[in-house]
């Protein structure tokens, strides 16, 4: 079976085609980072215009790497939900017609479900069952998965989620959109004994994990800091980044080796865009080498939104015999918001 997957949820714009056989085969990603920059987010009515501008040609470029055509394709899986309105209009919108002039199957993905099995696509990869830390702009959650549409949450930040507060503490500290990559990158110059900042919620007797007031917390040390030094200079400011940045680490790797504990589970999987920070991966390693799990990730590519996340999920639908739309969880909260099938 061959898969074309489309992924145009908030602002990349992502198409791939997924070989059920000979695995993914092409792939092609554009991000419309240089669109946002200069108003410092993403603004929703030029995100979903470049979805449109690009997913066609993207298509067609995917087509033209893997040496295939239109009526090669068996199956077309598109990103559902969650995201941005219009911006995911422009792929369901897409797919469906395309599905239709060729007379092949439609595949609605949850978002959610792209990045958990994304691990996957790795070499080694996972294998059923596992926790998978799902860990980006949008989400931060600890999920035990059993199998291709069988998963549970077993815990998820109260507020918001470590990539939001990446980007938000790094526009505290006037780092340019998108700050959270810049703040990252800043960190690994900081002296890491310099300031300690909190570690919410890290011993509380759940899964659970809370982001918000570290942002409280470094916007108090950036006036403390402004106060004492009649400014901040470059040096201090990485030294603020490396220890906002330590004690996300600290909170994601301890749930995760608890979750790891209370589960029985031996295998942890690491998804979304976070999932590409060096410290955290570092950090995670560590914690396999010393409690004796294994721990995966995806191609640092495949980290980010993409359409070739997309295209796996719903092959992986396709030969699980599972229906389309259908992403479920055994849910701690009220899931009626998701997409229906």
């Amino acid at each position: 079976m061959l898969v074309l997957g489309i992924e145009s949820s908030c602002d990349e714009t992502g198409v791939a085609l997924y070989d059920t056989e000979h695995g993914l085969i092409a792939d092609q990603l554009h991000s419309q980072m240089a669109l946002h920059a200069e108003y410092g987010g993403v603004v929703p009515e030029l995100a979903s215009r470049d979805h449109i501008r690009r997913v066609t040609p993207l298509t067609r470029a995917c087509l033209t790497e893997a040496g295939k055509t239109l009526q090669d394709i068996d199956a077309i899986a598109y990103t559902e939900g969650p995201g941005l309105g219009g911006a995911l209009l422009v792929g369901a919108s897409f797919a469906n017609a395309l599905a239709m002039g060729l007379g092949i199957p439609v595949i609605p993905v949850h978002h959610l479900e792209g990045h958990l099995l994304s691990p996957l696509l790795a070499d080694p990869r996972p294998e059923f069952p596992f926790l998978a830390l799902l860990v980006s702009g949008g989400h931060t959650q600890i999920m035990a998965v059993r199998g291709v549409g069988d998963y549970e949450i077993l815990g998820e930040t109260v507020d918001d989620a470590a990539g939001e507060a990446f980007d938000k503490t790094a526009k505290l500290l006037g780092l340019p959109y998108p700050g959270g990559p810049l703040l990252s990158q800043l960190a690994e110059a900081g002296n890491p004994a310099r300031f300690t900042l909190p570690r919410p919620m890290l011993h509380s007797d759940n899964l659970d994990m809370s982001f918000s007031g570290l942002k409280t917390a470094v916007l108090m040390l950036k006036k403390q800091v402004e106060a004492e030094q009649q400014g901040i200079d470059e040096q201090t400011r990485n030294d603020i980044c490396r220890a906002f940045q330590e004690a996300i680490v600290d909170v994601l790797v301890s749930k995760c080796v608890k979750a790891l504990k209370q589960s029985g589970m031996q295998r942890i999987v690491v998804a979304g865009g976070v999932g590409a920070n060096k410290q955290l991966r570092a950090a995670l390693n560590a914690a396999a080498a010393k409690h004796r799990f294994g721990v995966f990730y995806p191609p640092l590519k495949l980290c980010t939104d993409n359409g070739a996340m997309i295209a796996f999920a719903g092959a992986m639908r396709l030969a699980h015999a599972q229906p389309a739309g259908g992403f479920t969880v055994k849910p701690r909260w009220d899931l009626s918001s998701l997409p229906k099938a």
